[in-house]
């Protein structure tokens, strides 16, 4: 049986003039916008460079990312990629003033910032002027396989210099001295960085400390906080079993304390270390927060007269609920998933171990709480809320920012003050429709290619 199919094809309408008219003018309103918001979008990372270098998210926070997430509301990728572009175009002038006039777009920016440097500023923002974000994207892709086989010969001749050197010196001290691979280099940098972030706040110059202490309120030096930052280092990665074959009570911290310390820290009394190093009494609760506990009785002449078993401030299983309540460090904008148990009311002063009486924070944190005068207490509904040193509250999150009826006419407004000609085709590419010969395009650029070799005819007789 023979089934007859009939297709009845009906011819697009060309759109008439009118709307024809007004598509275009839609496109051209939507291109100036563009251009308009990229304008901005540069005020907005000189402003973020700005606020990172004078550390103003140095308030509770580990970093300037880290501070946006909790006060903009980005993603912390997205957050961690706008501050990198914003100290890269610190030391690229000419790109930042073709975003901040609205001739290159925010994502052309981004994919020039990873290898843009002075010496190549201004090819490569020429790259961005004439091609499309997909153009810039596959020559910077290009660009870094480049630097990638350029560099490998130099990767082999670091890697066979390296070196540390350790020795003590005539005072005792021990001194260092090495070279490492950039890669390792790096982690080293980072570690560092990460663990003087955590030793040395902004806040605990500023903190009630100050107001309460005779000690100089000079900053230590860089190189000192690098010596201390080193020290956390060492720590943490003995805490975390990178020598698990040793006894685990080789790499405790002991610290001794006398009671009436622990519950006042005004309180006649020590707390030193094992090898007799003094610290101070927030620094005792601090620890004694989420600790061991031995309870040592002395006679009047310091002999020890009865010694109790070790017990954990926190239980295991209480710690497991506590973990699971919390789910990571409850101090605002932070979200660590690893941390310790704090004590809203210290048990010295009679606070119960109890899962009301408990939130984790990171160690960062917890020292914050304990040293560097920030709050934290529980309400009657259960939650937690955070005041800074100074008594301010330290929201979960912050208040939204109040928007204008009219933000378009606002932006516009703003960069025509600005003295910004910005139109449908400010950002438009140079682009022509020809097909983009990325190996050609590299040869051109980068100072490292290979240069082109042209055949020259040569004429027979």
């Amino acid at each position: 049986m023979n089934t007859d199919v009939y297709v009845s094809i009906t011819p697009m309408a060309e759109p008439a003039v009118g709307c024809t008219a007004e598509l275009e003018r839609l496109g051209d309103e939507i291109a100036e916008l563009s251009a308009h918001l990229d304008a901005a979008t540069a005020r907005l990372l000189e402003l973020i460079r700005e606020f990172d270098a004078r550390a103003g998210w140095n308030t509770g926070f580990r970093s300037c990312a880290e501070w946006l997430t909790w006060r903009v509301g980005l993603d912390r990728g997205a957050a961690r990629e706008r501050v990198r572009v914003a100290r890269a175009l610190g030391t690229l002038p000419r790109m930042a003033q073709a975003l901040a006039r609205g001739e290159l777009s925010y994502s052309k920016v981004r994919a020039l910032t990873r290898v843009a440097t002075q010496d190549t500023e201004e090819r490569l923002l020429a790259v961005g002027r004439a091609g499309t974000a997909e153009h810039v994207e596959r020559i910077v892709r290009g660009w870094r396989r480049v630097d990638r086989l350029a560099e490998a010969q130099e990767t082999a001749r670091r890697h066979r210099s390296r070196a540390v050197h350790v020795y003590q010196d005539e005072d005792g001290m021990v001194v260092f001295r090495g070279r490492l691979a950039p890669e390792v280099g790096a982690v080293l940098i980072q570690a560092l960085a990460a663990a003087r972030e955590a030793l040395y706040q902004k806040a605990h110059a500023e903190s009630v400390r100050a107001e309460t202490s005779d000690v100089s309120l000079e900053p230590p030096t860089m190189p000192q906080q690098q010596a201390d930052a080193l020290a956390l280092v060492a720590d943490a990665a003995l805490h975390h079993g990178i020598d698990p074959g040793a006894p685990g009570e080789r790499y405790q911290v002991v610290v001794h304390v006398d009671a009436p310390v622990l519950a006042d820290a005004d309180a006649p009394g020590q707390s030193v270390l094992d090898d007799g190093a003094h610290v101070s009494a927030e620094t005792s609760q601090r620890l004694a927060c989420d600790a061991s506990r031995i309870v040592m009785r002395h006679d009047p002449d310091g002999r020890i007269l009865e010694v109790g078993a070790r017990t954990r401030t926190i239980p295991p299983a209480l710690r497991r609920a506590l973990h699971h309540r919390d789910r990571g460090c409850r101090f605002p904008g932070c979200g660590l998933r690893f941390g310790q148990g704090h004590h809203i009311r210290h048990w010295a002063h009679g606070g119960p171990t109890t899962l009301s009486n408990l939130a984790l924070l990171c160690r960062r944190h917890h020292r914050a709480v304990h040293e560097e005068g920030y709050q934290v207490e529980r309400q009657r509904d259960g939650e937690l809320r955070f005041r800074r040193p100074d008594g301010r509250p330290l929201p979960e999150s912050p208040p939204l920012p109040a928007v204008p009826a009219d933000p378009v006419g606002i932006l516009r407004a703003r960069n025509d003050e600005r003295g910004l000609n910005i139109h449908a085709r400010t950002s438009m590419p140079g682009w022509l429709g020809e097909r983009l010969d990325v190996g050609w395009a590299i040869d051109v650029l980068h100072p490292l290619a290979a240069p082109l070799t042209v055949e020259t005819p040569v004429a027979t007789p």
